[in-house]
């Protein structure tokens, strides 16, 4: 049996009986082949999980990259063309999020849960790429504190974990409040980070600074 076909099995397992199997090796039986084989492809369930949130993550950028406008975006509108198709590949697997969130550790964006971990990194990469991008273009301001800057992709990775809780717990019709909460979140994280007013007084200051008279 394959490496996907064993995932897949998983999936429809959490979906068909509402929870993890008691074992791997019940779970092996159920699918008559031996643990090796189990073995030679995972370590644990969650680490099957793990991998199905990270595919759920290669499916979106595939989709949003795909789109001809994607290009032309500017940053800003990269990640909320990146949230709102991701919330789309969430919605065509609510069933197995909602059974597999139980499992997680809560809030979710103050907790480390392995079943994120090759989502996290995978993601990491991409954030990684597109605040290197706004800083060239100017949508993320310089500032004189690398430490700071150096923690913008954990901002970013907040906020993903945020919008995952937010929607899981949104009740309104076709998650409209999901898509508000996305379009406010990305627009407020981009507003403070890049030129402020408190920039403006901080570039005073250090013209003033450096022209103070002796």
């Amino acid at each position: 049996m394959t490496k996907d076909k064993i995932k897949q099995a998983y999936v429809e397992y959490i979906l068909e009986k509402g929870t993890q199997p008691e074992s791997i090796y019940a779970f092996c039986k159920k699918l008559k082949i031996k643990e090796a084989a189990f073995y030679e492809e995972y370590t644990s369930f969650p680490q099957i999980e793990s991998e199905v949130w990270k595919e759920y993550f290669l499916d979106t950028i595939t989709s949003a990259q795909n789109e001809e406008v994607y290009g032309t975006y500017s940053v800003r509108e990269k990640l909320l063309a990146f949230f709102y198709t991701w919330v789309e590949v969430l919605k065509q697997n609510r069933s197995y999020i909602l059974k597999a969130y139980e499992g997680f550790q809560k809030p979710i964006y103050a907790k480390r849960n392995v079943q994120l971990s090759e989502f996290k990194i995978a993601f990491y990469d991409y954030i990684n790429e597109l605040v290197l991008e706004a800083r060239e273009t100017k949508e993320i301001e310089q500032r004189p504190i690398p430490q700071l800057m150096q923690r913008y992709p954990d901002l970013f990775w907040a906020k993903t974990l945020f919008i995952l809780d937010f929607w899981i717990n949104d009740t309104s019709k076709s998650f409209e409040k999901t898509d508000t909460m996305i379009e406010k979140s990305v627009n407020t994280a981009f507003d403070l980070l890049g030129h402020s007013p408190l920039d403006s007084l901080l570039d005073l200051g250090k013209f003033l600074f450096q022209n103070r008279r002796a």
